[in-house]
């Protein structure tokens, strides 16, 4: 054993650190499938000291890490490169949960903490954590900081930076920071922790987060509504807003053709409501409060939605099982995509107002060029964040449109360009987006990202190729001294 290898034993234990190819393989791929890597070894530590030790011994040999989590991202940005130089450092064992404090509402909790059991653990303390994601059995906590995640109740709580208070990282030379304070007015200079949210791992490792905590839901109301196209559904939102006030929690758009492949390849999945509408919404209302009737409250709203045009035809669930019918519709339309086959997949936000706009240019640029274009067009309408995937019904076919896919992605990303949005929400750049940057993001932009880059990561260790791509490691000369 080499002295590198003996170091990462040293560190976390030798049964922590995986070189088998078969113990590596869950490893080294990504939830889709697209992207597959190699790596020297899979070191599971488990605790801060013992990754930081990990991180130290990989600074001294000049060792790439990629940290993963759940390995449940969708643009590669967990997964190592093909040269095999880099281990994965994954934080699955970090999964504890340190301290509850029901006073301040707060939870503080190690990155490799499962989305659900947070949730658990919040449910137990009498208190909700609300980030809510398909993949909240297996995502971590570190992915959800690193990644921004969002779901599909930020248009009530807000996404990650919203929810976080503060962060314990792993610096790419092996300290450890501590910020992990939970106040919510702390005006001492650089909010940090920001810099480490959203950064896809690529300056440093986040072990453990302090996360706001709210009263937990003491009432919900679900519907599924049919609506004529989506200018409706943003006039629906304004009214239902007015009418329901903060008790909106989530506002989702799901576009027929997702729909139609949940129904295919989801058992047990039936249609909410008769007939094929275009258009369809997901809306529920909760209340920290028992004893509103929130069901009487949005079925009221939706009789002045109707007779305004603006809902075809809605269901109301009258139970949790009818409630959690509808949701998996929605849940599980990404997991319908996998099954059908490989997609273009777009990440998109633009202004709440400009959603009809954008679904309208995009659809009419797409069958002018692929008349036989499948559209799948669903997500968080209420906060501007659509996930926008093109593919092709035929196997053989779909293979040849999925080689295009510099193209596609072009033109759509110079759509959202054009109306003030970004193309990635909430999912990240990874890989599959890193090269894209640079066409969106002003020099200033991309020289302050590469001088924060190199100043936390001067030797680009911290997962190499995302985000900003090989070059990010170049100092940056935006803020050197004239001389």
């Amino acid at each position: 054993m080499d002295a590198f290898f003996q170091a990462l034993c040293d560190a976390v234990g030798t049964q922590h650190v995986l070189t088998a190819p078969t113990d590596m393989a869950p490893y080294l791929s990504d939830w889709r499938g697209r992207y597959q890597g190699k790596a020297r070894a899979v070191v599971r530590p488990g605790s801060t000291q013992e990754l930081a030790g990990v991180v130290r011994a990989c600074a001294a040999d000049g060792v790439p890490i990629v940290a993963q989590g759940g390995n449940t991202g969708l643009c590669g940005g967990a997964t190592p490169a093909e040269d095999g130089r880099a281990i994965v450092l994954s934080l699955e064992r970090m999964n504890r949960i340190r301290a509850v404090d029901g006073d301040n509402n707060t939870i503080t909790v190690e990155a490799g903490c499962t989305l659900a059991a947070l949730q658990q653990a919040a449910l137990d303390a009498g208190r909700l954590f609300p980030l809510s994601l398909a993949s909240e059995g297996s995502c971590r906590v570190g992915g959800n900081l690193s990644t921004n995640a969002g779901g599909v109740q930020v248009l009530r709580y807000g996404n990650m930076r919203e929810l976080t208070l503060g962060l314990e990282v792993v610096l790419a030379d092996g300290r450890i920071w501590d910020g992990l304070r939970g106040l919510r007015k702390d005006n001492t200079g650089y909010d940090l922790k920001q810099l480490f949210i959203g950064a896809e791992g690529t300056l440093g490792i986040i072990t453990a987060a302090v996360l706001k905590l709210f009263p937990a839901i003491g009432q919900r109301a679900t519907a599924w509504l049919a609506v004529p196209d989506p200018a409706a559904a943003i006039r629906l939102l304004g009214l239902m807003r007015s009418l329901c006030g903060e008790r909106i929690t989530a506002f989702e758009i799901i576009g027929r053709s997702a729909l139609d492949l949940v129904l295919r390849h989801i058992p047990g999945a039936r249609a909410p409501l008769v007939g094929g509408a275009d258009w369809s919404v997901l809306i529920e209302l909760s209340d920290s409060a028992g004893t509103a009737d929130l069901a009487a409250e949005l079925e009221a709203a939706l009789t002045q939605a109707m007779a305004q045009d603006l809902v075809d035809d809605a269901v109301i669930a009258r139970s949790l099982a009818q409630a959690q019918a509808l949701w998996s519709l929605r849940e599980n339309i990404s997991e319908a995509q996998r099954i059908e086959g490989i997609s273009i997949k777009h990440d998109i936000a633009v202004p709440v107002s400009r959603i009809p706009e954008f679904l309208e240019r995009a659809q009419t640029m797409l069958l002018e060029a692929w008349p036989d274009v499948r559209i799948v067009a669903f997500g968080h309408i209420g906060d501007g964040n659509l996930h926008y995937n093109l593919s092709k019904p035929e196997k053989l076919e779909n293979e040849d449109f999925i080689a295009r896919t510099p193209e596609l992605n072009r033109k759509v990303h110079d759509l959202v360009a054009a109306l003030g949005g970004s193309i990635s929400a909430e999912h990240g750049l990874g890989q599959l987006k890193r090269d894209e940057l640079v066409r969106y993001k002003s020099d200033v932009e991309m020289e302050m990202m590469r001088a924060v880059k190199h100043a936390l990561d001067p030797a680009g260790l911290m997962n190499p190729g995302k985000v900003l791509g090989a070059v990010a490691c170049a100092p940056s000369g935006l803020f050197r001294a004239e001389k």
